[in-house]
């Protein structure tokens, strides 16, 4: 048997125990998520379900398998555009299931369900992976087509025998010196919230939020420094759900001195159901999942957006002092990994993607407060550089050659502050004359970006149109959204805010204010061929700070670009760009310079001034 069959054999085996599960619950068809109770973008190893039965490895998706083997078909993995190269690969060499195409914040498996399903068949779920507003729109398709749903099927121990445990790994204070406000003070600003919605408590649910109420990290999630863990909230109390041996002895003491009393993790739904009944809980139902909702009567559960997101996601003065350190931190790191490999590819040395990869982890490990990355880097040679989402595979990854274009995508964790930075870079001659254009046209709505003054209030969608119109004029586009939001010493992908089209996705909803941290990162991919992409990260700062306040008129932001490494300018057609446009750029080399060269060595200031120098000279 070859490994290719092999493989077949083994996601076959995997899905015939989870179809022998499911009809032994009288369950028609089943749906899958990139989800675990927490709703967390990326999972750990124990909640990794649909990759283990699909084979499909990326980030977003979601797997909807059928009972019936000779169903035709007999199941469908949905995804959106950054996957439609990729998955129908992974997905014919282990489990043979096809991809269907997805917007992004898409429901269409619902669909996919109410026209493959016999009238009067349920559909089963684990509830605890599906927020109580997507059960409600799932549980309104399917009744429209005949069809049940039950929200309590967990077979996942009948096909995952060695299924992993849950990850406990030790839990530690961010001290307060980092992140400018104590759990104290955020909680205070929480309970006001409940206050002003006559709530008695809230529950929450997402990772992010816990670790930034509480100023706690942990390491359960690989590249996001998260515990695993509950929190309920009251007017005049507050449980952390989670391993207590796990906490370090300091964390214990500062948690007691706020207040914050713990219990072990198992705990949580009875930190629910123990509640008086006549309890007020604010359940954010676009977050919290439906079994955990489904623990409260009707008259305890109340709708209520959690807080906490929107302040998580708008940075302190402290956290942007710092975050502006940790990114000229990071990108010394950079000058000395790319220097690194200019010199190994001029000196005729083989570097392939994944060397890369570790050189990059590597020199951001030699900087002052480093965690780890902040997710898996890409580095993408030639026609991989046409998969947003690709990762190398030491043994099975491309070699850089002397020519082509090199996309690479990367970031790290540091105490101080979280990075993300995309660069494409010409390897050598023989880029053609449609990839300058290209770039350009990338690098234009890049700046276009940078550079908007918008009223507060703009939303994602609305300033998303600013990075695609160069593109857009030649009547192309790209797939992804132009930005996410990122967290400081949190997620890389940081809820509300962003930067996408339409208005599905939160991203594209949500209003900007002053002090919300995003990526600006537009892109082009020419399937197998080359892909560009160009990422900074931009802090939304008041545009006008010295104008008098006045009455009833409305505060206008600007973005201010934290990341500091220089952009590519050999792929440039500076002829494409206007005045204001290469002022801008020469005023960022110039910033570059500015904050990066005091801390290097003579060698690699030399190199970066090279890098950075003025367009024309």
């Amino acid at each position: 048997m070859t490994i290719e069959e092999s493989a077949t054999a083994t996601y076959a085996a995997r899905l015939r125990g989870l179809r022998e599960a499911l009809r032994a619950r009288g369950i028609a068809a089943t749906v899958v998520p990139t989800a675990d109770p927490h709703q967390s973008e990326y999972v750990a190893e124990r909640f990794a379900a649909r990759e283990y039965l699909s084979g499909f490895t990326g980030s977003a998706g979601v797997l909807v398998v059928t009972t019936r083997a000779h169903d035709t078909p007999p199941g469908a993995l949905f995804t959106d555009s950054r996957y439609f190269v990729q998955a129908p690969t992974e997905l014919a060499r282990a489990s043979g299931l096809p991809m269907v195409r997805a917007l992004q914040g898409d429901d269409g498996y619902a669909g996919w369900l109410a026209r493959h399903l016999p009238a009067g068949s349920t559909v089963g779920i684990d509830g605890r992976l599906f927020t109580v507003a997507q059960v409600r729109r799932l549980r309104r398709v399917l009744a429209e087509a005949d069809l049940e749903l039950a929200i309590d099927v967990d077979v996942a121990d009948a096909y995952w025998p060695d299924r992993p445990a849950l990850p406990g790994t030790p839990l530690f204070s961010h001290d307060v010196a980092l992140t400018g406000r104590s759990a104290t003070d955020k909680l205070t600003e929480l309970r006001s919230a409940l206050a002003d919605a006559r709530l008695t408590h809230t529950f929450l649910t997402s990772l992010d939020e816990i670790a930034w109420l509480l100023n706690i990290r942990a390491s359960d999630i690989r590249h996001n420094p998260l515990a695993i863990a509950y929190a309920r909230v009251g007017t005049d109390s507050a449980t952390l759900f989670t391993a207590p041996d796990r906490i370090d002895a300091p964390t214990r003491a500062r948690l007691r001195a706020t207040g914050v009393d713990v219990r072990p993790d198992g705990d949580h739904e009875a930190g629910l159901t123990e509640l008086d009944p006549s309890a007020r809980v604010g359940i954010d139902e676009q977050q919290v999942n439906a079994h955990l909702a489904g623990l409260l009567t009707e008259e305890q559960r109340v709708p209520f957006a959690s807080p906490v997101k929107l302040a998580k996601a708008t940075k302190n003065t402290v956290e942007v002092s710092h975050i502006r350190r940790a990114h000229e931190r990071d990108g010394v790191a950079l000058v000395r990994a790319f220097r690194w490999l200019e010199a190994r590819l001029a000196g005729g040395e083989e570097v392939r993607e994944s060397d890369f990869v570790d050189v990059l982890g590597r020199e951001r490990a030699r900087g002052e407060h480093y965690y780890g990355p902040s997710f898996s880097a890409i580095v993408a040679y030639g026609p991989n550089a046409a998969l947003p989402h690709y990762h190398s595979v030491p043994g099975d990854d491309a070699a850089l050659g002397p020519s082509g274009i090199l996309l690479v995508d990367s970031g790290g964790q540091y105490r101080d502050g979280t990075t993300d930075i995309t660069r494409t870079l010409a390897l050598g001659p023989g880029v053609t004359a449609e990839q300058r254009r290209r770039y350009t046209q990338v690098l234009r709505g890049h700046i276009a970006l940078a550079t908007a003054v918008f009223p507060e209030g703009t939303t994602g969608a609305q300033l998303d149109t600013f990075a695609r119109q160069h593109l857009w004029a030649d009547g192309v586009d790209f797939g992804h959204g132009t930005g996410h939001g990122v967290g400081f010493f949190l997620n890389v992908h940081e809820a509300p805010q962003g930067f996408a089209p339409g208005a599905r996705s939160e991203r594209a909803r949500t209003p900007h204010r002053a002090g919300m941290f995003s990526s600006n990162e537009p892109g082009f991919y020419a399937e197998g061929e080359y892909g560009i992409r160009i990422e900074n990260l931009v802090l939304a700062v008041e545009a006008f700070p010295e104008r008098p306040e006045r009455g009833g008129e409305r505060r206008f932001l600007r973005f201010e670009t934290i990341t500091y490494f220089p952009i590519d300018t050999s792929l440039v057609e500076v002829e494409l760009l206007t005045q204001a446009e290469r002022a801008w750029l020469d005023g960022y080399h110039a910033e570059v310079v500015r904050r990066l060269s005091p801390k290097l060595g003579p060698e690699d200031r030399v190199w970066l001034a090279e890098k950075c120098r003025p367009l024309g000279r």
